[in-house]
């Protein structure tokens, strides 16, 4: 869980504090996907600290939303119902297709009307999301479950490193996925490719992206050629020693090989060389979409 504090009194977002909360839920769902209650436990607990955190801030705006892990559950109205009882918040559930939406506005505003027709990526833990645009909001925009954490449980399992069958798997079931959106990409003939998240970033930190220390405005980029020399790699390291690369977090390591796969796959069905990595996502969207409704 991220809290993040922005100041909405300029022509953009103003970020003055940021505070996070590793809870790890992916890595308590149930088979079925049901968050059990221990989960919606840790989550409530989150959600106040975040809450007393917000005020202490003196916030006067909390928008708060759930992404895949909560979204796709079964018993997620449980989880929202326990999360107002015992917080007063209420979590707002978006679509992918909302997420991508937003993802596709903030990077947007961060690239520029240079960047021309653009198609925006966004590996999450749970699904992957592209949107495609010549203007501020998307022409279309798309989710799919293809999310590092969600493919890393479901095909790798307590294999570590997995066996080249799992990626393998993994591969084929995102070019599955993708076959008609990258169709669809590939004839609007994007000028510019951008990537979002963390997953992205850390991939690009891996393949010689400069580091954090020398700032967000240094342009980074990540290759379809480096990501296969990243799949190869991660793909013959258990997690413990992915976490000793450039930009690999141990939190990350064991879902990076299926993100740098995933990542892979869409590029070259997508006909993408390199994407451009930009540091403005999904609540970067809605802080700008805060700031739009505010101003005449």
């Amino acid at each position: 869980m991220r809290l993040e504090v922005a100041d909405l009194d300029g022509a953009v977002p103003t970020p003055v504090h940021t505070a996070k909360q590793r809870l790890r839920l992916a890595e308590l769902v149930e088979p079925d996907g049901r968050l059990p209650a221990r989960a919606i436990t840790l989550l409530s607990d989150a959600v106040a600290a975040a809450c007393k955190e917000a005020e202490s801030w003196d916030v006067t705006e909390l928008d708060a939303f759930a992404t895949a892990v909560i979204r796709d559950a079964p018993n997620r109205a449980e989880a929202l119902d326990t999360v107002l009882a015992e917080t007063g918040l209420a979590l707002r559930v978006m679509s992918g297709e909302v997420e991508a939406g937003l993802t596709f506005r903030a990077a947007r505003a961060w690239m520029g009307w240079r960047a021309g027709p653009m198609v925006v990526l966004d590996i999450g833990g749970g699904s992957l999301e592209i949107a495609f645009g010549r203007s501020k909001a998307p022409d279309f925009a798309a989710s799919v479950p293809l999310g590092a954490g969600r493919l890393t449980r479901r095909y790798f399992g307590h294999s570590d490193p997995p066996p080249k069958r799992a990626v393998k798997a993994v591969r084929s079931r995102a070019e599955e996925q993708l076959r008609e959106i990258s169709a669809r990409v590939r004839a609007e003939e994007p000028v510019t490719a951008v990537a979002t998240s963390r997953t992205f970033q850390q991939l690009g930190r891996m393949c010689g992206a400069p580091p954090a220390r020398e700032g967000a405005h240094v342009t980074r980029e990540l290759t379809r050629p480096g990501l296969r020399k990243a799949v190869r790699t991660l793909a013959g390291l258990p997690a413990a020693d992915r976490a000793k690369l450039p930009g690999i977090s141990g939190p990350r390591s064991r879902q990076s090989l299926a993100g740098a796969v995933v990542a892979h796959t869409a590029l070259k069905q997508m006909g993408l060389s390199k994407v451009v990595l930009c540091p403005w996502a999904v609540r970067e969207g809605l802080l700008l979409q805060h700031l739009a409704a505010r101003t005449p």
